[in-house]
Parts: structure tokens; C-alpha cells; sequence
């Protein structure tokens, strides 16, 4: 019973959708639905930030109590975006983060606030929930923005992932001048009158010794680096021969995943041009 449930899915002829394919389904559900769940818990938290300054001085201004609540929520936005601007940019905006960190402070203090002294604790649950949200979904929803920037300006720079071992080859010493066997210099054939019968005398020179020079010849022995960050630098000279930028090294390794230093990607290559002195040779990127 069971051999006959066994079903062969070349057979059926259904087709099985490739996994790049069901990746980008997931990723494109994911945005939207993040992108609904940031606008519900936005407008929950602006709606009841509202109804906070009604209560407290703007009963007859409705304009402006409905105002008010920008001026706490836009500061989050404001952060979320010069966070993002950042992360782009390989580096960290501390300035963003307490935007964000304030606006939130301030949003999820101000609702839970609003509900009042004697309210049951439930309902101070109930207040908490949509700034929490805001918060956690704008920031699913800037992440998904960076990673598809990231993959927009990816340039296509593997690193090996195992140690990178080099061999130079240094050009074979050749002989000098010295150790070259010296000739004799051959005679220029001497015009004889057509009267005189010229006799040749065979001469046999004498042989020269030659001296056998051995030339002793320096291997390079291989250089093999343990740190992955080593590797990757090292594998950035032999891409197009010149030495490569602070910014692309930085961009390589975020792409591989060891973070985007700018201060390890300078000092991993000051340690390859230490131990490759020739690589301070090759000719700076125009660009980058």
C-alpha cells in the first residue's frame, strides 16, 4: 500500500516553483504585510495620543489636538530614515538612535499615561500595544528596505573561504658577464693575389676552461593567512591589480558577513602589506 501511495513528480506533471521564486513571493507578502500592520499601529497610537491632548487643554481645538501627536511620532520616522541612511552608508548614526529611542520613549509613556490613574491593568496593556508595534513593524520594514538596497549595489566580490595561499614567482638569476666562456675572435679571411698560392695551416685553438657557477635561488615560501578578514583583503588585490579602498574592503566584508569596519578592514590591509611588501607596488583604485 504503501509502494502504490508513492507518487513520482515528474509523473504528475506538476511543477515544483524554484526556490528563488518562492523567496521572492515571501519577501514581497512580508513588505506588505508590514508595511499594513506600521499604518493600523501608527494611526491606533496617533488616534489615542489625540484623544490625550483633547482631554488635557485642546477641547476646543481640534486642529491642534490632532497636530499635537506629530510631534512625538514623526520623530521616529525621522530616526527609522537616518538609521537607514546610515546602515547604507556603512556606519552608525547615534544622533538617529535617540530620535528613534526618545520618540518611542515618549509615545509609549504618553499612551499608557492617557489611560488614567485608577484603570484596570488590562487596559494599560491595551495602550502599550500599538507604539510597541509601530516600533517593532517600522523596523522589520527598514530592515527589508536595506537588504534590498544591498543587493541593488552589490557588486559580486567572493572571497574564498579557505586560506589563501600565494606563491611568488621571482625571475632566474641569470649569468653574468664574468661567468660567460671567452672566445676568441675569428680572423677575417685575407685577400690573396691570384699569383701567390696561399697555404693553409689548420690551427686548433686552445680550449678554454669554463668555470661552473652555481647560483643559489631564493623560494618564496607560500604565505597563508588564518584570519578570514586577511583573506578577503588579500583576495581584493588579485581582482583587477591595484590596491583596494577602505570602501570597497568595507562593502566585501559585509557581504561576507564579517561586519563593515572600517578600522579592521585598514588594519587587515596594513598586516597583508606587511607581510607582502610587493603589493605596496601596485597602483591605487581611481574609484572608491
Amino acid at each position: 500500500m504503501s509502494a502504490l501511495a508513492r507518487v513520482d513528480a515528474s509523473l504528475t506533471g506538476v511543477e515544483v516553483p524554484s526556490t528563488p521564486a518562492v523567496d521572492r513571493a515571501i519577501t514581497a507578502l512580508a513588505a506588505v504585510l508590514t508595511v499594513l500592520l506600521t499604518a493600523v499601529a501608527f494611526w491606533l497610537s496617533y488616534e489615542h495620543l489625540q484623544e490625550v491632548a483633547a482631554r488635557h487643554g485642546m477641547q476646543e481645538a481640534v486642529a491642534r489636538s490632532w497636530a499635537w501627536p506629530a510631534t512625538v511620532d514623526l520623530f521616529i520616522v525621522i530616526g527609522e530614515l537616518l538609521i537607514l541612511r546610515a546602515s547604507l552608508a556603512h556606519r552608525v548614526d547615534w544622533w538617529a538612535i535617540g530620535l528613534v529611542t526618545a520618540g518611542d520613549g515618549a509615545s509609549i509613556a504618553l499612551n499608557v499615561a492617557g489611560v488614567g490613574q485608577d484603570a484596570g491593568a488590562l487596559n494599560y496593556v491595551v495602550a502599550a500595544v500599538p507604539p510597541v508595534a509601530a516600533l517593532l513593524a517600522f523596523g522589520a520594514l527598514m530592515r527589508q528596505v536595506h537588504a534590498y538596497l544591498a543587493r541593488r549595489a552589490s557588486t559580486g566580490v567572493e572571497a574564498p573561504s579557505t586560506p589563501v595561499t600565494v606563491s611568488v614567482d621571482r625571475p632566474s638569476v641569470m649569468p653574468t658577464a664574468s661567468a660567460l666562456p671567452l672566445l676568441d675572435p675569428v680572423p677575417a679571411a685575407v685577400a690573396v693575389p691570384v699569383a701567390v698560392e696561399a697555404v693553409s695551416t689548420p690551427v686548433t685553438p686552445d680550449p678554454v676552461p669554463v668555470d661552473t657557477v652555481s647560483t643559489p635561488v631564493d623560494l618564496c615560501a607560500p604565505v597563508v593567512y588564518p584570519n578570514r578578514v586577511d583573506q578577503l583583503v588579500r583576495a581584493l588585490y588579485g581582482t583587477d591589480f591595484t590596491q583596494p579602498s577602505t570602501a570597497r574592503m568595507t562593502q566585501a566584508m559585509a557581504e561576507m558577513g564579517l561586519g563593515a569596519s572600517e578600522s579592521t578592514a585598514r588594519t587587515a590591509r596594513g598586516r597583508v602589506k606587511t607581510r607582502e611588501p610587493h603589493l605596496a607596488d601596485l597602483p591605487t583604485a581611481l574609484t572608491g
